[in-house]
């Protein structure tokens, strides 16, 4: 019998991105006559070539995408009709039956990418006709029956029949137990196409009118978690998905904890003394002149504390904590004020700024938009500029993200509808304490004006950009009164809702590549979030037209649009609960877009298994304006792959699946975030005309998911990985020098290794690291053997390496799960939703990543034999992690 294998073909070295976009069409080629387009689909060498080894006549040419209309776009595959439009699936089909088509990877040089990778596409013919060789060898029963007669006609017969009988056993062996059956199964489940061809289609296929019409459907109205607005905008990307040819569809139902403003519920007033009265506007104006068309959503912080409060009123700055400590050296005292704060600055979480004002005593919180953070000081405001104007507030939720993640009275489980089990509010630790309300600087202006001449002058740094204030003064007790009232609508059962959809992988349908924006907005929301699931869309759309040709890729992809994202990133956290022990087992990669453009500067955050296949997919794109490839500006500017805070959706999957995780998008300096400036008129005209930059950015969302979900090796990189611990490790301890840790060195040892005082010990971080960086060298042997296995059997992969393969991808992804803490007591102490043992959010700064969080907090709390406590578990199990790689 012969061993039957899947077989894999040399791939040629990928281009580079003057070679990818050299003859490159425009985003749409509808302008492109059938021969014109034929053409340059062939310069793209998008054509598979026949068996013969020439190339089709024409193909179909492109058609330019509509939000109605995601038609398949079809120009790589051949035409038997010359010019002319095929007639019918069924003849793309047959067409589709005699192609071959290759699959080229990365150069040689690449030890995690295979260096053949064709995969049978008429195989199906060989299995239909492996009878009929046997056949001829087989004697006629006629013949046999005419030269015996009966006791040898009977013998024959018994010989005959277990000639029969072994044969139908040779074929059951064929078809069940070798790779014969394996490979038409594979062919059946969705035809194959050369990646390299799958890579150019998408990326030249991503088109920013499709993008922009997108944002305009979702930003046509207000869409805040849980109202009415949102549902619909949920119905009509079900829609979306349904029409991108996904095997399934769902809604995804969750009641969680929310709030919601009463008109006339809200008040910031001056009320003594009476001389001082005045009350602030609080919403903005009318951003379009249409209000019985176009409603604005009230102002209001989400998760605030409802309450009527009255107390002096007092300024600190950004509401930082040591913003407040300053302020009690200076001798003003906080107890039952009303603290006055400005966004941005020394602490950028606004609930933490609320935190910190109840912890000093405040009985309610005013955050303001200063125009020196993001306003006329920075440059034009909105309608002339990318900036604030006077009135524009920037709502946002106040829960305690980096302590609690998800819905904040179902910390743990998912707050599915029939769940009954709750945590009282009064008692939710991610909840504040104090009620709190934002204001524009407009509103500010007569506060600050107010303060002059109580308490003490400000610091030179304390001074902010809102104009005509003479002076700016702390204030204190003898401050004017200050009238706070927040009183609101509260449910704690408010349905929320995901969309989730997927295409099924053929080689491991239960593995999954998740992708996910969010899709509430405080108000219209163009750029938060409405950029991120516009771009979403469009990859959607460009992945239902691979899906109509009949193309599938190995794993599964998940696309997802989260609800809830801005009210403490629930609707992701609760997917994730819901979910656990499936994404941990199961889930490869989760790939994030929140805000996908404000700016130019492409910016990532992840886990450093993916910096390498980022690195290589940026080569393949460019700068809209500069015309320069990312990877070289991303090289010019020394930018860096960030860590993971608490930001986004990522966070379920990083911190508590263990799914590595990435997010990324084009930023810029600050602009009309969480106000009702933040529409389509503001991305049309200042954020990114012509939206080009959506475009690139889902040219690299689009290819990263291929990449992650076709690749038969997974393209992470454990030794990158292993480098960022090393310094993650030397970072820390710079941290602990200055936060006077007493830390243990060579010079302090006693010979038994004893030391003479209590000190912390760092060495163990250190040689965990260091064997992570060992196994991870070892592990990448494999990929090198896997290429070289294939090429020394001409490009054949039997069942055995297809298994082992696929156990080396589940390894690769497991490295992130082993790094959580599961034990009994495991977690990050008072928040141990938090189970990763590198990345997680710092405690008094959500939206920056904690490298080694727990021993972070350990650290700050002073407590050294705590520190040490946690070095050695977080140790223990890096080393453990890493090892397993091997196992």
């Amino acid at each position: 019998m012969g061993d039957s294998k899947s077989t894999y073909e040399s791939l040629p070295i990928p281009p580079t991105y003057e070679e990818a976009t050299s003859s490159r069409p425009s985003s749409s080629t509808s302008h492109l006559g059938p021969e014109e387009a034929s053409d340059d689909a062939e310069r793209q060498g998008l054509l598979s070539r026949g068996r013969d080894g020439h190339g089709p006549s024409s193909p179909e040419g492109y058609r330019h995408p509509t939000v109605e209309s995601a038609r398949s776009s079809l120009d790589f595959l051949p035409s038997s009709s010359g010019s002319s439009i095929r007639g019918s699936t069924e003849e793309l089909r047959r067409e589709l039956e005699q192609m071959d088509v290759e699959e080229p990877g990365e150069s040689s040089t690449s030890s995690s990418r295979s260096m053949f990778s064709k995969r049978f596409t008429h195989f199906k013919r060989t299995l239909s006709s492996i009878h009929l060789p046997l056949r001829k060898y087989l004697p006629k029963f006629d013949a046999i029956k005419s030269a015996f007669s009966g006791m040898e006609q009977q013998k024959c017969i018994i010989l005959l029949r277990m000639v029969g009988l072994f044969i139908v056993v040779t074929v059951v062996y064929i078809i069940f137990v070798s790779d014969v059956f394996n490979l038409g199964r594979r062919l059946n489940m969705g035809q194959m196409y050369e990646p390299e061809s799958v890579r150019v289609f998408v990326q030249n296929h991503i088109n920013e009118t499709s993008i922009a019409e997108n944002l305009e459907m979702l930003t046509s109205h207000p869409h805040i978690a849980g109202t009415e607005g949102n549902y619909v905008l949920a119905e009509w990307i079900e829609g979306k998905f349904r029409s991108g040819m996904m095997d399934k569809v769902e809604m995804e139902q969750f009641d969680v904890y929310l709030n919601y403003p009463r008109e006339d519920g809200r008040r910031v007033a001056i009320v003594e003394p009476a001389d001082l009265a005045w009350e602030a506007k609080i919403d903005e104006d009318q951003v379009y002149k249409s209000p019985s068309s176009r409603p604005q959503t009230l102002v209001f912080h989400g998760h605030s504390k409802s309450g009527n409060v009255t107390g002096p009123l007092i300024y600190a700055n950004y509401g930082s904590r040591e913003d407040f400590k300053a302020l009690s050296d200076m001798g003003v005292r906080l107890d039952g004020s009303i603290a006055l704060v400005r966004y941005y600055g020394s602490q950028g979480d606004r609930a933490l700024k609320v935190k910190a004002a109840e912890l000093a005593g405040a009985a309610g919180c005013v955050i303001y938009s200063d125009p020196a953070e993001d306003g006329f000081v920075k440059g034009k405001p909105w309608p002339e500029g990318r900036y604030m104007p006077s009135d524009g507030v920037q709502r946002g939720a106040v829960s305690l993200m980096s302590w609690v993640v998800g819905d904040v009275l179902s910390p743990g489980f998912a707050s599915l509808p029939t769940e009954k089990h709750r945590i009282p509010i009064e008692e939710s630790t991610g909840l504040v304490k104090i009620p709190s309300i934002p204001i524009a600087w407009r509103d500010a202006q007569h506060l600050l004006k107010a303060l002059q001449g109580h308490g003490k002058k400000v610091p030179k740094e304390w001074v902010g950009g809102v104009p005509d204030i003479g002076e700016w003064w702390t204030g204190d007790p003898s401050s004017p009164k200050v009238n706070l009232m927040n009183l609101q609508d509260e449910n704690e059962r408010q349905p929320i809702f995901n969309v989730i959809g997927s295409i099924r992988g053929i080689e491991q349908p239960e593995k999954k590549i998740i992708i996910g924006s969010h899709r509430d907005a405080w108000c219209f929301g163009a750029a938060d979030p409405g950029s991120g699931t516009a771009v979403l869309l469009e990859v959607v759309r460009v992945f239902g037209e691979l899906r109509t040709l009949g193309w599938r890729p190995l794993r599964t992809i998940q696309f997802s649009s989260w609800d809830g994202e801005e009210y403490n990133l629930i609707g992701s956290t609760e997917h994730v609960e819901k979910n656990m022990e499936d994404l941990r087992k199961n889930g490869y990669a989760y790939i994030n877009v929140d805000v996908a453009v404000t700016g130019t500067d492409f910016q990532a955050a992840a886990s450093p298994l993916f910096e390498r296949i980022l690195l290589r997919i940026l080569k393949r794109t460019s700068d809209p304006v500069l015309k320069k490839s990312l990877h070289d500006l991303w090289i010019k500017k020394n930018s860096k792959l960030e860590g993971l805070g608490a930001g986004s959706d990522y966070v379920a999957f990083q911190d508590m699946a263990g799914t590595s995780s990435i997010d990324f998008g084009f930023y810029g300096d600050n602009y009309p975030y969480h106000s009702c400036y933040d529409n389509f008129e503001w991305m049309s005209k200042v954020g990114d005309p012509g939206f080009q930059y959506h475009k690139v950015l889902g040219q690299i969302w689009a290819l990263l998911l291929l990449e992650l979900a076709d690749a038969p090796i997974l393209p992470f990189d454990m030794s990158m990985y292993a480098d960022a611990v090393g310094r993650y490790v030397s970072d820390l301890e710079k941290y602990a020098k200055s936060q006077g840790v007493p830390l243990k060195s060579e010079s302090n040892r006693r010979p038994d290794g004893r030391d003479n005082n209590v000190q912390v010990d760092m060495k163990p971080l250190y040689t965990a690291a260091k064997t992570f960086s060992k196994n991870a060298v070892r592990f990448h042997e494999y990929g090198r053997s896997w290429d070289e296995t294939l090429r020394a059997s001409g490009g054949f992969e039997s069942n055995v390496m297809a298994i082992k393969r696929m156990d080396h991808n589940s390894r690769m992804s497991w490295l992130e799960t082993h790094l959580l803490d599961l034990e009994d007591d495991g977690g990050i102490p008072n928040r141990t939703q938090f189970k990763h043992v590198i990345f997680g959010p710092q405690t008094w700064s959500g939206y920056d990543e904690a490298f080694f969080p727990a021993i972070r907090d350990a650290i700050d709390s002073g407590n050294w034999t705590e520190t040490q406590r946690w070095i050695d578990r977080v140790s223990g199990i890096l080393h453990m992690a890493s090892t397993r790689l091997n196992m």
